[in-house]
């Protein structure tokens, strides 16, 4: 004889779990609160891999420099003045060591995370620090001096200084990734990257800092996570990466709170703003100036269809957040750094499918090696530079 279900309600006790169970997903799924706000963006289709940007091996096998025990994260590398390799570390240590690695010693720690760093005519040492704003470090080691140089603007707090470059005339232009996601109140640099890139609200900005005033003030706004930043030869534009549009602008350095939104939808940019790289097949990160007029881009990581595919449902996103992290779509190791010159044409292009090195985020060029930049790194990566003097 067939069984009822009154005969067996501990079925019905099961099911009824299920539903509610059920439910009580789909209820978190759409209902709970989530940081963002998502807005609806337009991307082109992905180019993929092809063109100038065609499948390689050139940056597979990298060389690694130890920077530390413990240490990890040589995100911004420079040669100073005193011709030592520095490095800014995710501890929030500033290392100087020979170009082979040799002689490592400790220049400061800011007690934040320096993302980007150069030095001004006085020999100070201007750091962009993702949690304290923007720096300038005198001395070394024990007598290193921090001074806070700019952490507010208009009342607000600068909440994600990232990258840096001090003019000839001595005015420091860098970039605000955010205002709307700090480092330092979500969960570090990385974590707050992927909240403002899936919100979309392009809040990143381009400053300008004169230490002889004291004054700040914004260049150019509506960036969607502005990251990299670069003048260019003559000094009267700067190029900043745009990573959350996979873009990388050229903006006046006259230009007075630009707002570049304006510029994307229009045949007609403002002249004071122009798109020299577009739908790039990565996160673009890092600009650092090269040799014979080229300007390296590290990317952080190649593009995501998933992420692609959201951007006109912005409650997908919102959904994404409430998954656990390890369900977020972060797109696999993948190393890639390219050259460009000032007129957006691309001169070199290394990579390493196998993301052996994480994070690519820049290269910094000296007539015998690239150095490779990385968010999470234990090592610094460095190769033979493959560009003759001459190329």
């Amino acid at each position: 004889m067939p069984h009822t279900p009154a005969r067996h309600p501990w079925r019905l006790r099961a099911l009824g779990l299920i539903a509610a169970a059920l439910a009580a997903l789909v209820a978190y799924l759409a209902l709970w609160p989530v940081p963002v706000q998502p807005v609806t963006w337009r991307t082109d289709m992905p180019p993929g891999y092809s063109g100038p940007h065609a499948v390689n091996q050139k940056l597979a096998g990298l060389q690694r420099i130890d920077i530390g025990a413990g240490e990890s994260g040589p995100e911004h590398v420079a040669i100073g003045p005193d011709g030592r390799l520095y490095a800014a570390l995710a501890s929030g240590r500033i290392v100087a060591m020979q170009p082979d690695g040799s002689g490592r010693t400790v220049v400061a720690g800011t007690g934040g995370r320096v993302l980007g760093f150069a030095w001004d005519a006085a020999g100070r040492l201007i750091a962009a620090d993702a949690m304290r704003g923007l720096l300038a470090i005198t001395g070394e080691g024990a007598g290193a001096k921090v001074q806070v140089l700019a952490d507010k603007l208009d009342g607000q707090p600068i909440r994600y200084a990232d990258a840096v470059v001090v003019a000839r005339n001595g005015v420091i232009y860098f970039s605000d990734a955010s205002t709307r996601f700090g480092a330092a109140d979500w969960g570090g640099t990385f974590e707050a990257s992927v909240l403002d890139i899936l919100e979309q609200s392009a809040t990143g900005r381009l400053l300008a800092h004169d230490p002889a005033t004291g004054r700040t003030w914004v260049v150019a706004q509506g960036i969607s996570f502005a990251n990299g930043v670069a003048l260019a030869a003559d000094e009267q534009s700067i190029f900043v990466v745009e990573t959350g549009q996979y873009k990388v602008w050229r903006i006046d350095v006259a230009a007075k709170a630009l707002d570049v939104r304006a510029a994307n939808p229009s045949p007609s940019p403002p002249v004071q703003a122009r798109v020299v790289l577009a739908n790039l097949p990565g996160y673009p990160d890092n600009l650092m100036r090269g040799a014979n007029g080229r300007i390296w881009l590290g990317f952080a990581k190649p593009r995501s269809a998933t992420v692609d595919g959201m951007a006109q449902r912005p409650w997908l996103r919102q959904v994404t957040l409430r998954l656990p992290r390890a369900l977020w779509p972060v797109p696999p190791s993948y190393g890639h750094v390219i050259a460009f010159s000032e007129d957006g044409r691309i001169v070199a292009d290394l990579q390493d499918p196998a993301g052996a090195y994480p994070e690519t985020t820049g290269v910094t060029e000296t007539p015998e090696r690239l150095y490779i930049h990385s968010l999470h790194a234990p090592q610094l990566g460095w190769m033979v530079n493959p560009l003759k003097a001459g190329a």
